[in-house]
């Protein structure tokens, strides 16, 4: 007898339900969301003819937790089944529009029996795979979140402070470089960064690492700060530097933050065996090839071939059509941190590659626009990728784009 499990889970309970393949309802129960629930839904699935040769598919509107990580021992089938998707199925076994816990895992083990073919399982990728995934997406929240406070700073700056702006904004990392926060903490007001010595100047770029142009950086940010701009009142512009400081402190922490994780994702990057296949690809260095590897993982039955990549990554475009209108255009539901690490490792192929730059100089010459150019190239890549790691193969710049690169015929005269 075939049985299927569905889940619906919540943070202190979750309610279980079993069907077979007629849709009868085997057993429902209950459990907590601790060791003795997790026990008792292994015995469960064991009742029901749950075996290491031949797991129960389980069904759960989540992909991550120790819930699922408790089902996903052995070689068990976890699909983690989309809350839209699972409101849909539950029209059609009623349209009085009820719910409940219980019913909803009804639902879900009913997704399982009717559509599972229609559904992906969870990857099995590897524990070193799975990670790099934590690792990695932790840093790039920690890069957002970092980009977040420097915004909150650049706003506050702008209404007391234009000189910070002035000298920091231009150069690469703006307000979040160490100078700026350094120099900030120090100078908190634009009244006390006009009495900065170059003394104390240089020291400040010191304290933040700097080893060279110490004294032509200081003459500068001296020169700025003692130039002639608008003030708000005394009282006033004390009271935003002391929110300036209260700000500069969550930047410190959220720019360390980002490079302790960008350091160790890095370094259980380069342990892995596709790492090199990665870093052969141009545009692509640790730190982007390591959030390239959270998402793809290393199941290579995964995705069956380049179009389901592509299409989960979103650089396939879709097509709508119906009686005499057609419309093809991006994909709006897509893995946003793979299409957003994509869009970076696009962009710096465009000066590391002849053949990718020539490849979106055709797209723009096409009548793309420069976001449309990034995704097609994107696209190709990721079809170069997905051959490059079946065949365990590096990139190879003249097969990737031998027709852009081969030099034109010359005309017989």
């Amino acid at each position: 007898m075939t049985v299927f499990c569905g889940i619906d889970w919540a943070e202190r309970h979750h309610d279980v339900a079993f069907v077979d393949e007629a849709g009868t309802l085997l057993a429902k129960a209950r459990i907590t969301d601790d060791a003795a629930g997790y026990h008792q839904l292994l015995a469960l699935l064991t009742e029901h003819g749950d075996s290491p040769e031949d797991p129960i598919p389980v069904a759960i509107e989540t992909s991550h937790g120790l819930l699922v990580a408790s089902l996903r021992t052995g070689s068990r089938r976890v699909f983690a089944i989309n809350p839209l998707a699972a409101a849909r199925y539950r029209d059609r076994h009623g349209v009085s529009r009820k719910k409940s816990d219980p019913g909803d895992a009804l639902v879900l083990a009913n997704i399982l029996r009717t559509d599972m073919h229609a559904h992906r399982p969870l990857p099995a990728d590897s524990e070193l795979a799975q990670a790099i995934t934590v690792l990695a997406r932790a840093q790039q929240d920690a890069v957002w979140t970092r980009q977040q406070v420097a915004n909150q700073v650049r706003s506050l700056l702008r209404e007391y402070y234009p000189a910070a702006l002035l000298a920091f904004q231009g150069k690469q990392g703006g307000l979040t470089r160490a100078d700026a926060r350094v120099i900030l903490t120090l100078a908190p007001t634009p009244a006390k960064a006009a009495k900065l010595t170059l003394a104390q100047l240089r020291a400040a770029l010191k304290r933040s690492g700097r080893l060279r142009g110490c004294d032509a950086e200081a003459e500068r940010l001296r020169d700025v700060f003692r130039a002639e701009y608008a003030h708000q009142l005394p009282g006033v512009e004390d009271a935003f530097g002391h929110q300036l400081l209260a700000l500069l402190k969550q930047l410190d922490a959220t720019c360390q933050a980002a490079d302790d994780l960008a350091e160790a994702a890095t370094a259980a990057f380069h342990q892995h065996a596709d790492s090199e296949i990665l870093l052969s690809f141009p545009g692509l260095g640790p730190m982007l090839g390591a959030r390239v590897l959270a998402e793809l993982g290393d199941d290579r039955a995964r995705f069956v071939d380049a179009r389901a990549l592509k299409s989960y990554a979103g650089s396939a475009p879709i097509t709508r059509a119906s009686g005499k209108k057609r419309f093809v255009g991006r994909r709006f539901v897509k893995n946003n941190r793979l299409i957003n690490a994509g869009f970076l490792w696009a962009f710096a192929a465009l000066t590391a590659s002849p053949g990718a730059n020539a490849h979106y100089r055709r797209r723009r010459e096409h009548g793309d626009w420069h976001a449309a150019a990034q995704r097609h190239l994107l696209n190709r890549f990721l079809g170069q990728l997905h051959y490059c790691l079946k065949t365990r193969q590096h990139f190879d710049e003249q097969a990737a784009f031998a027709p852009l690169l081969s030099p034109p015929t010359e005309q017989a005269a």
